[in-house]
């Protein structure tokens, strides 16, 4: 039931993601983390069971910071990180799949752009403007088609992002109240808002 949302704007991308967890008609928490940051100055939403959420980007974000101790301090993009990502997921398929949806956004200080990756369980990746994981899908890709445009500005895709929130919330028959929103721009990864502290254990 998880609802992974993610723009691309000038400078930047933000990704939005529900903070509850729960199994079956049980909610266990609603101040959870789904964005994990990989690097510095990129960060992965996804959606999918716990378990899989966090041995997935913890197992991403280390073989990360591992590629940049091995290689003499040399970063991978994050073109690079999404096909790292995309590889192993598809790997897994044969194997134990790892039931994850990800939204992968990230800023290349070389090139000074930012980029949206969405990629599936199966292995598929795409570099997509704006994108949307979960069942925010049918509640927001009509948004996303009106409403963006390129070189967007941060405050003109934030309005975007807390419309289709505030549509899930509206028009989505299980109640999402908490959602936490991330945004990573050449000054790294930071939290816009959330509804309830994810440190608060």
């Amino acid at each position: 039931m998880d609802n992974v949302l993610g723009i691309a704007y000038d400078g930047g991308v933000l990704i939005a993601a529900d903070q509850s967890n729960g199994r079956s008609i049980l909610t266990y928490q609603t101040n959870l983390d789904k964005i994990k940051a990989l690097t510095s100055h990129s960060m992965m939403g996804v959606s999918g069971p716990n378990c899989d959420l966090v041995n997935f980007t913890e197992y991403i974000a280390k073989n990360i910071s591992l590629y940049e101790l091995s290689n003499d301090g040399t970063k991978l993009s994050t073109h690079a990180q999404a096909n790292f990502c995309r590889n192993e997921l598809a790997v897994a398929i044969r194997k134990g799949p790892y039931q994850v949806n990800v939204l992968l956004g990230g800023y290349d200080e070389k090139t000074k752009s930012s980029s949206l990756y969405y990629l599936d369980y199966m292995g598929t990746l795409h570099k997509v403007p704006h994108g949307s994981q979960g069942y925010s899908t049918y509640f927001c890709s009509s948004i996303f088609d009106k409403e963006y445009r390129e070189g967007m500005t941060e405050a003109e895709a934030m309005k975007v992002i807390e419309f289709c929130i505030q549509e899930i919330k509206t028009r989505f028959m299980i109640s999402q109240p908490n959602f936490i929103i991330k945004k990573v721009d050449k000054e790294g990864v930071s939290v816009v808002s959330f509804g309830e502290d994810p440190t608060d254990t």
